[in-house]
Order: C-alpha cells, then sequence, then structure tokens
C-alpha cells in the first residue's frame, strides 16, 4: 500500500521535471515515506517524459489537452492514502511536501493549499498582475461568494486524501481545474487548512497562463458554481422592485418626499418584474443542470425545489397568475366596448405584466421538469 502520491503535469518541461521528481523521492527517502511519483505527460514535444522516467517518476500520457486533463490522468493512477499536486516547473519547491501531509496525517486535515501571499513570492516568481491584481481580486470574490478563508485560490500546491479526491469528483480539463478543486472541496464540507509556501521563477521558459483568458475561465467558473449570486439573488430584487413599482403608483403616484413617481416608473417596474423572474428561472435551471452534470452538490434551494415542486403546482400557479392579468385585460376590452375608449394605462401595464409572469411561470415549469427528470 502506497502512502503518498505526488501528481505533476507536465509539458515540455524536460529541464525542470527532473529535479521536481528527485526532490519529491529525496522527501520520500528522508521521512521513511512509501510514496511513488506521477508524471503526467500531456503530449510534450521534447524530452520530458524521458528525464521524468529516468529520474524515477511513474509517466503516464494523456492525450487529450489540458491542464485539467493531465491532472485527471494522473490523479487516476495514484494509489497513495496522500495525494499532493504541484506542477513540473519547479516553481513549486517539492522539498516543502512535508508541510502538506502534516496536517493531513497528524490533524486530520482533508485537504490543505499552499499559500504563496502569505509565504514568500521570489522576484520574477510572479508577474506583477497576478500578484496584485488577478490573484488577489479572484481570491477576494472567492472568499465572498463562498465564504471561503482561502488566501491564494490560484495556488497549485496542494495536498488531500484519496477518499477526499473522490468527494470531490473533479472534471474540469482546463485551468478551471484549480478553482473547481477549492470549490468542490467546500461544498463537501471537507476540512481544509492553509500551509504559506515560497514560490520560485520558472527557468527557460514562458508561463503557459493567459492572464486575461484564464481569470475570466476561474471567474466564470466561481459564479455557474454559485447561481444563488449571478442568478437568484439579483433576479428577487428586480422582482421585488419591480411588483412594488407597479403596484404602489396603480392607484396614484407614489410619493416620497418631494419626489412623485408616476407611469414612466410603473413601465420601469412592468420590465423589471418580468426581467426578474426571468433571471430566476435561468437560476433554477442552472442549479438543476449543475447536479445532472455533476459540477454542483445538492443544496437548500434544490432540496426545497424536490421537496415541494410539481410541474402540477408550477403550472397551476402559473395559470393563476395568467387568468389575473387577462381577467384585468378582459375587464379593460369590454370598458371599451361599453363606454368607448378610455384611457386606463396603468391598469393595463399590470394586467400584461401579470399575463407574461404567468405565462413564464407556466412555461419555465414544464422546463424545469424536463431538466430534473433523471432526479425524480
Amino acid at each position: 500500500m502506497v502512502d503518498v502520491s505526488v501528481v505533476m503535469p507536465c509539458l515540455d518541461e524536460e529541464k525542470t521535471v527532473g529535479i521536481c521528481v528527485e526532490k519529491t523521492l529525496k522527501v520520500f527517502k528522508e521521512n521513511n515515506i512509501d510514496g511513488e511519483v506521477i508524471v503526467a505527460d500531456n503530449g510534450s514535444t521534447d524530452k520530458s517524459a524521458e528525464v521524468a522516467k529516468n529520474a524515477g517518476a511513474n509517466v503516464v500520457l494523456e492525450k487529450r489537452k489540458g491542464y485539467g486533463s493531465a491532472y485527471l490522468k494522473g490523479l487516476s493512477e495514484a494509489k497513495g492514502k496522500y495525494i499532493i499536486v504541484a506542477d513540473s516547473d519547479n516553481t513549486y519547491d517539492l522539498l516543502e511536501i512535508p508541510k502538506f501531509l502534516s496536517p493531513l496525517m497528524n490533524d486530520n486535515y482533508e485537504f490543505v493549499i499552499g499559500t504563496r501571499l502569505k509565504g514568500k513570492i521570489l522576484p520574477d516568481a510572479m508577474p506583477w498582475l497576478h500578484k496584485y491584481i488577478g490573484n488577489p481580486v479572484l481570491t477576494k470574490i472567492f472568499r465572498i461568494v463562498f465564504s471561503a478563508n482561502i488566501t491564494d485560490m490560484y495556488c497549485g500546491m496542494r495536498g488531500f486524501t484519496k477518499e477526499a479526491m473522490e468527494k470531490m469528483d473533479l472534471r474540469c480539463v482546463g485551468m478551471e481545474f484549480a478553482p473547481e478543486m477549492i470549490i468542490k472541496a467546500l461544498k463537501n464540507n471537507l476540512k481544509m487548512g492553509e500551509v504559506p509556501i515560497t514560490l520560485h521563477p520558472s527557468i527557460g521558459r514562458e508561463p503557459k497562463i493567459h492572464s486575461f483568458r484564464d481569470g475570466w475561465r476561474a471567474l466564470r467558473l466561481i459564479f455557474l458554481f454559485a447561481p444563488n449570486w449571478l442568478f437568484l439573488i439579483p433576479g428577487v430584487i428586480f422582482l421585488a422592485i419591480g411588483l412594488f413599482l407597479i403596484f404602489a403608483i396603480l392607484n396614484g403616484p407614489l410619493v416620497i418626499g418631494s419626489m412623485q413617481f408616476d407611469i414612466h416608473p410603473m413601465i420601469f417596474g412592468a420590465f423589471l418584474s418580468i426581467l426578474g423572474l426571468q433571471i430566476i428561472i435561468f437560476g433554477l435551471q442552472s442549479k438543476i443542470y449543475s447536479r445532472s452534470a455533476g459540477l454542483g452538490n445538492e443544496s437548500k434551494t434544490l432540496k426545497f425545489i424536490d421537496k415541494y415542486f410539481t410541474l402540477e403546482k408550477g403550472t397551476l400557479i402559473g395559470f393563476a397568475i395568467f387568468f389575473i392579468g387577462f381577467a384585468i385585460l378582459i375587464y379593460i376590452f369590454n370598458t371599451w366596448l361599453g363606454v368607448g375608449f378610455v384611457q386606463q394605462i396603468k391598469l393595463m401595464l399590470a394586467g400584461m405584466t401579470l399575463t407574461v409572469l404567468g405565462i413564464q411561470i407556466i412555461f419555465s415549469s414544464w422546463f424545469l421538469s424536463m431538466i430534473g427528470i433523471e432526479k425524480r
């Protein structure tokens, strides 16, 4: 039984991968660890695979391109109870592996991530854009969205147990793999910790990270895993403000201090109501899809939907709102037939808005039922 597996992705790292493997084996020897080194080669065109093998690593090949693809291949081969991951460019010092193993082995931590921002970043090891803007900003957003106590979300040196890896069910094949791992560790309530480490400058190659593209992909993934922030919270705010404006102005102008609000804010309220409900529907759809695709775990919202929501209930609620709105429009039409055209813009706005909201709820109920049918 292997105690520790160290997994490293590799793409054209012949100058450094051997150094990383040798450092890892040195740690194993000095700490009497039964360990293995797995290098997942992602289609190197140089001698990386040969260098890694000669240094003592088990080299596995992954033809699918992508940072995450290489990691997924390497992790699938890992046999250790504890797993350490790090890049093979020697920017992370593999001699620091014991820092990660100690909390995993002695303090029952399930996931440990390095932090360069609380450790040391040597000169020229990280571009200023990443050091002072990209990484801190993304990490701050991540901390707010997930209430996470993480200071360096993009640090690539991490440690976790084999059981934790299985719980995380990692799937992303690109650079999103790094934030996906932390998000799923949080969602699975793994016991997490941080250790300060040193970042060294890369040797003899250009960085593989594309600042804006990879930063955007990380931000996109954060919000895909947090539909409450992206959809539900803004949608509820828009819907509430919209309905308030409609019904507060329906019977006369809304007066707040010296300001008077009338038909134009009411039109804006109708727009906000329809937009807000549509955003909420998108949020519910994203939650159900994320669960079925294995990208998200159960949430309180999904549990509530599974317990109380049915196609029939949603359709009934939608038809009820639709008929209220449609009844208002019929009333206006009958008034026109009886006494001629009477300007009833406010009442018509309310009726049209309720009619549209009802139709949205009816059709979204059917769609949510379709994409959630596997769970049922």
